[in-house]
């Protein structure tokens, strides 16, 4: 055998190249902007939906805007974090196909384009919005940017950034509408993405085993232990802050024919165990697949929408 034939046997073996970008650079933009993670943004009708107040046509066309605006800051956010972590993701086995990590979408063109997105989207919303829609819009921009920048890598802050940006999504639409934010719609929405939050850092730290730095360089931090006493404490701060909600009559009795409201507590309680089921095992490490893809928490999903909604209407 050659010196030459022993040299190849020996080195190490590179990684195949990333395969070509779908659709070329638009598609590729679109790619980065996370079109499965729009799902979050639905968030928005939370508040107006506890209200009763979702069905107006002003209503609507004011979620809609705030959607697409939330959307736009969040495409924003996905640019400008990929065009920095271009680097390091070509030497991820996954995030190496990202389109800008391919080459497909420039590093130049990632931050332009985010760039505007989070310039255009505050202005569209002090044009057209109340100015707390702004002001919040504003305040998540910095707060991701600054997460992309450093406070992903701060341990427990990075679980509070992420959980914020869930909890602004669901304030927005009542900001939006002028209604209210009650306490207890605040503490359940906030400790119940937490809940998912801190599941998800669990599963991932759990399927790394070992390896967790390749992907999240702070899972090293976190221990197992951890992360489960975590997402434990949030699921049953966010279950009790919903039963204290629903047991809360306001002082006006219902004249519905059940007491809906009362009885959502079952359908939610059982959303949270099943939803636990897979943070137990480590599987929740994308909670959008784990909500779309598992039939029983999708029907338990579904029991809870009607009865909230007969309670809402007072049925």
């Amino acid at each position: 055998m050659t010196d030459t034939a022993v040299l190849r046997q020996r080195a190490p073996e590179q990684p195949r190249p990333a395969p070509p970008g779908r659709g070329g650079l638009a598609g590729g933009l679109l790619r980065t902007a996370r079109p499965r993670q729009w799902i979050k943004n639905v968030l928005v009708v939370a508040a107006p939906a506890a209200a009763g107040e979702l069905f107006s046509r002003h209503a609507l066309g004011r979620l809609a805007l705030v959607f697409v605006l939330f959307t736009a800051c969040a495409a924003a956010v996905y640019l400008v974090n990929d065009a920095r972590d271009a680097d390091a993701d070509r030497a991820h086995p996954v995030k190496r196909h990202r389109p800008v990590a391919a080459g497909q979408v420039p590093v130049p063109v990632a931050y332009a384009a985010g760039g505007a997105l989070g310039v255009l989207a505050p202005v569209l919303a002090a044009r057209l919005c109340p100015p707390a829609v702004t002001a919040l819009l504003v305040a998540y921009l910095a707060m991701q940017l600054a997460y992309c920048v450093s406070l992903k890598h701060v341990l427990v802050v990075d679980l509070a950034v992420v959980t914020t940006g869930f909890l602004m999504r669901a304030m927005v639409g009542g900001l939006a509408l002028g209604i209210p934010l009650s306490r207890w719609f605040l503490i359940t929405t906030g400790f119940g993405a937490l809940f998912m939050v801190s599941a998800k850092r669990y599963s991932e730290a759990v399927q790394m085993a070992g390896e967790a730095g390749a992907t999240r360089a702070l899972l090293t931090e976190y221990t197992t232990g951890y992360l489960r006493f975590v997402w434990q404490l949030a699921a049953g701060v966010a279950v009790l802050g919903y039963c204290l909600w629903a047991m809360e009559e306001g002082g006006v009795p219902h004249t519905s024919v059940l007491p809906w409201r009362q009885l959502s507590m079952v359908a939610f309680i059982l959303a949270v165990l099943r939803y636990a089921v897979f943070a137990d095992r480590g599987t929740a490490g994308e909670p959008e697949d784990v909500v779309l893809r598992d039939r029983a928490l999708a029907l338990i999903g579904l029991v809870w929408l009607a009865m909230y909604g007969l309670a809402v209407a007072n049925w």
